[in-house]
């Protein structure tokens, strides 16, 4: 575990009123104290400070002034209005947009003044060590933040607003390797045990239970499921063809398609009972029955018989409850999220029950269903039912047969 770093705090020189910082024994006065500019200067100085801690060198003075006068904040604001119109879909925002500001702010926060075309490698790779050292992140994570910078960068230089020689030095800024820094790693997702799965069923309720056993048997993907309405399935012929209204893919043009063998349908069919615009699972479906297990729990043991004025004030109860606003509204439809939480609740559940559960997470019956596929079928097979364009994409879902590779090291040596 790498030794973390002190970060050295901005402090009042209340003599003249400026705002200093002292890096490796050198006091810094970086203008007013408690100025925008002295904020942002701070933040850069410590950026670069930590870069260069990292790579065991002095920090760079400022370049020269360049020619054009275009902030970066100047900058992101253009690109921001056109990430707004770019990043949606069916005239809602995608989580691309809130991935996009994610990114960019440490770039306004740490460089937000400075020139545009003085933004070079040196600068991104100071903003890619504060996200590894002040925000903490993974380098899966950081890697995915730096591209998204450059991306603006790329944009900037196509609307003439930068020259193209500032985006061309930021492609040299390789992304960070395995091994080779001091950015936190994060687990690889794995299958999910099938005992967990089955052990957790009894725990959640069963439009719950259902979405889990579909993406099991057919590896579709968590938005997948959830949005699963009758009006999308094609049932004319012996297996049914269920096709998303929305997926990954989407916005590439291509198309994806779902086969349902006739374990699917078993488990889709008590859920056609209704508009065929309507989602198959729905919340408030599953909350009435959960306020219906409740009830039936009610004092299962009781002899004496309920008296009237008891019901009376069931009722009443049961009308303020209505009455009561939820802080968080039923949907009609699951998002990926309370699918998730939803599987979290059942296995905290058996956990109280004594039942022994890792825990896992919807990702991973597409890591289970791709395993069993490719173990059966080939890797082939299991990039058709991923729906994936290639095949090395579908190496991440599929975890190599280790029981072939035994039997094969025992017959060969």
């Amino acid at each position: 575990m790498p030794k973390k770093i002190r970060v050295p705090k901005l402090r009042h020189y209340t003599p003249k009123n400026l705002a200093v910082v002292r890096l490796d024994g050198r006091d810094r006065y970086i203008g007013k104290y408690g100025s925008p500019e002295s904020v942002e200067q701070y933040h850069r100085l410590i950026a670069e400070w930590l870069e260069a801690k990292a790579d065991g060198e002095t920090v760079a003075s400022p370049p020269a002034e360049a020619v054009c006068q275009l902030s970066v904040s100047e900058m992101l604001v253009r690109y921001w209005k056109f990430a707004k119109s770019y990043y949606q879909k069916d005239g809602k925002p995608t989580h691309e947009l809130a991935c996009m500001r994610d990114a960019i702010r440490p770039l306004r926060k740490l460089y937000g003044r400075s020139r545009a075309t003085e933004f070079g490698p040196l600068k991104l790779k100071a903003i890619r060590q504060h996200m590894i050292d002040v925000q903490s992140l993974a380098r899966t994570e950081v890697n995915k933040r730096i591209g998204r910078i450059k991306r603006v960068f790329k944009y900037a230089v196509s609307e003439e607003l930068i020259p193209p020689s500032v985006f061309e030095g930021l492609r040299t800024v390789d992304g960070l390797r395995f091994g080779r820094t001091t950015a936190r790693e994060t687990e690889p997702v794995t299958p999910v045990a099938a005992a967990d799965v089955e052990a957790t069923l009894p725990y959640v309720s069963p439009q719950v239970a259902a979405m889990i056993q579909l993406q099991d048997l057919t590896g579709m993907r968590p938005n997948e499921v959830v949005q699963l309405r009758p009006a999308d399935i094609d049932r004319s012929a012996e297996i049914w063809i269920f096709e998303p209204r929305d997926h990954k893919n989407r916005w590439r043009g291509h198309r994806r398609i779902v086969p349902l063998g006739p374990k699917a349908q078993a488990i889709l069919i008590p859920y056609f009972d209704r508009s065929t615009e309507s989602p198959c699972f729905s919340p408030k479906e599953a909350e009435e029955w959960r306020n219906e297990q409740r009830a039936k729990r009610r004092d299962p043991n009781r002899k004496t018989p309920v008296y009237p004025s008891e019901l009376k004030a069931r009722e009443k109860r049961k009308q303020q409850r209505k009455k009561q606003k939820r802080k968080r509204p039923l949907r009609d439809c699951f998002d990926v999220a309370s699918y998730r939480r939803a599987i979290t609740y059942g296995i905290k559940k058996a956990k109280k029950n004594g039942v022994v559960i890792a825990h896992w997470h919807p990702n991973q019956l597409r890591h289970s269903c791709a395993t069993r596929i490719r173990e059966a079928h080939g890797i082939e097979a299991a990039q058709v039912v991923l729906g994936h364009a290639r095949a090395d994409v579908t190496e991440v879902y599929a975890e190599r047969n280790l029981e072939l590779a035994k039997r094969i090291a025992g017959q060969v040596g």
